[in-house]
């Protein structure tokens, strides 16, 4: 067996000693499910009248650790369906009974047992396909971390339960890696840094997952958006625009209704009462613009692109800060272009993505081919996809990508290149997408006149370079820990006074930033500067500059006015330069 599967199965066999540490502390507990997941495991409960919260843990986890101390043995056994149904109402375990009423009549049903090793007794016992470890001795380090609500098989309309969470890993120094990885990333966490840098806020009134950026924030939105459509704009794609609300007929023929009907917000017009929906996704509209007028050959390939709002109804407890919202601006891009155009129009699409993350510094990039699986989820002839399904692989080939190939993530109309960039604190985050669509011509249509005069259809490729500015955000934040590069910075520079005698000095380093224009990576970015001529003390301005991320801060007192300096703070470092040097010093910096 692989250490991967051994250390999946020993986090299996920790969600079951958890449930039994519950039942031996909480005996009416009602029992969910409790399966492991990446990095550890969780048991879904019913405690009743019990209010469980992360204070009990340490209670929870020290009667586990008893459990696996006295030793024990997983033992598979076999029930009839009535037997299993037995059992669950002779232990008033109304959820696994639930379970066990949804197989088939004949089904026999697995069952694990926990064998103390000493008494031989059950310690405890549940239905379960396994695997798990052979025994307690083949638990390793684990640590339970937090307690969450669910609902009860993921529906809204069940009731909540409390899933109780664990971590758990081979060894010591493993689970201690991981949770200093962890608080490392409370610490980065965009939601708290989102408030503390002004940068976007909530409000009851407006809406969950309905963020309103602050001007820091839209500041820095539209920088980030202006320098993707710069580098969309180079390579040839035209700007667009789309409404916000559309007949439903539009995503009726795409087939996005079909698949996504209940994640659309539909607006009635009180005139006629015509039913129309708040766009989810923008590639439908981009099909009747290039539908709008005549092709030919010559006009192909045809790029769009728009920067635009989406809209959709995600579930409450699904929303997260910026990571999940309910209206997501995404960088939209389109490009409709021959068969035989497809390689050099992904080779640009791919540029596109490396150039952006390398100046984010997020330049470790791992490529995902998502592709279809058996399902009857994805629309299109399956030989379509086949050659899709090709066409990609060896783009990521040509390319030279580091990639790796997953079924059953495709998109329903095509197979895609989904980019997967790595944080500062090891994490992979999904970013930017390349995907091929053979289908949405079809539905749509869509033709142009080859040079034998006949009819012949598009491919239509999607690309977003961000994905949703919103959640690209959240992880630009957490990746940078607001510390942002100089360029996209809300405030670049804070000039500190010690004192008034500096005021007309001030005004001359005044004069210097304003003739200062970052060229890289966008062009005419002038710098944005802030004066702190408070009469508060240098030490607490000081303090209020780093609390807000600002990459240079600019201190001057008497003596740098006297020697025609100032003094340079910069996260990593202090220096003083001549004032006459300072709009070529900060150019330089990044």
């Amino acid at each position: 067996m692989e250490k991967s599967e051994e250390i999946m199965n020993m986090r299996h066999t920790l969600s079951h000693v958890l449930a039994a540490a519950v039942l031996e502390l909480y005996p009416t507990t009602k029992l969910g499910i409790g399966p492991a997941i990446d990095d550890g495991f969780y048991y879904d409960m019913d405690f009743g009248d019990e209010k469980i919260t992360e204070k009990d843990l340490d209670r929870i986890e020290k009667k586990m650790r008893g459990i696996i101390k006295r030793g024990f043995k997983m033992e598979m056994s076999k029930k009839s369906r009535e037997e299993a149904l037995n059992w669950a109402i002779e232990r008033k375990q109304d959820l696994k009974k639930e379970l066990i009423e949804e197989l088939p009549m004949k089904e026999t049903i697995s069952f694990y047992s926990m064998i103390d090793n000493n008494s031989e007794k059950v310690i405890f016992e549940d239905l379960c396909k396994g695997p798990h470890v052979e025994s307690a001795k083949q638990i390793g380090a684990f640590k339970l971390t937090k307690v969450a609500g669910a609902y009860w098989r993921g529906d809204e309309k069940r009731q909540m339960l409390t899933r109780v969470y664990g971590v758990a890993f081979a060894e010591q120094s493993e689970l201690d890696e991981y949770l200093k990885r962890q608080e490392e990333a409370k610490a980065r966490d965009h939601r708290k840094l989102g408030k503390e840098l002004d940068l976007y806020t909530f409000s009851d009134l407006v809406g969950a997952g309905l963020p309103m950026f602050t001007p820091r924030g839209t500041l820095m939105r539209d920088l980030l958006a202006d320098y993707s459509l710069s580098l969309r704009k180079r390579a040839g794609f035209d700007r667009v625009w789309t409404p916000h609300i559309t007949k439903l007929d539009l995503y009726k023929t795409s087939g996005h209704f079909a698949k996504f009907g209940d994640e659309l917000f539909i607006v009635h017009s009180q005139v006629n009462g015509e039913e129309f929906a708040l766009k989810p996704m923008n590639c439908p509209h981009h099909t009747q613009i290039f539908a709008s007028k005549p092709r030919t050959y010559r006009d192909m390939p045809v790029r769009y692109m728009e920067p635009t709002t989406d809209y959709r109804d995600e579930k409450t407890g699904e929303l997260g800060g910026l990571s999940r919202v309910r209206s997501l601006t995404q960088d939209d891009s389109h490009v409709f272009c021959r068969t035989s155009q497809i390689k050099e129009e992904i080779k640009n699409l791919v540029a596109i993505v490396q150039e952006f993350y390398t100046s984010m510094g997020m330049m470790k990039l791992r490529a995902r081919l998502s592709y279809r699986s058996d399902e009857d989820k994805y629309l299109g002839d399956k030989k379509l996809w086949d050659m899709a399904q090709k066409e990609i692989r060896q783009a990521a080939i040509d390319n030279k990508l580091d990639f790796f190939e997953m079924e059953g993530e495709a998109a329903f109309y095509g197979p895609k290149i989904d980019f997967m960039a790595e944080d500062a604190i090891g994490r992979e985050h999904q970013v930017a997408t390349i995907q091929l669509d053979f289908v949405q011509p079809e539905r749509f249509g869509l033709e142009f006149t080859n040079e034998k005069g006949e009819k012949e259809r598009p491919v239509m490729i999607h690309h977003a370079t961000l994905g949703s500015i919103e959640r690209f955000m959240s992880v630009f934040i957490e990746h940078t820990a607001g510390w942002f590069p100089l360029w996209v910075a809300p405030e670049q520079i804070r000039v500190l006074t010690v004192n008034n005698k500096v005021d007309k000095y001030v005004k001359r380093i005044s004069e210097e930033l304003n003739e200062v224009v970052l060229e890289e990576p966008i062009k005419n970015n002038e710098l944005r500067y802030t004066i702190d001529d408070s009469d508060d003390s240098l030490g607490k301005k000081i303090r209020r500059a780093v609390a807000m991320k600002i990459p240079v801060v600019l201190i001057v007192g008497e003596k740098d006015m006297a020697s025609e300096s100032v003094s340079v703070r910069l996260r990593d470092k202090e220096e003083t330069i001549k004032l006459k040097d300072l709009k070529k010093y900060l150019k330089k910096i990044k």
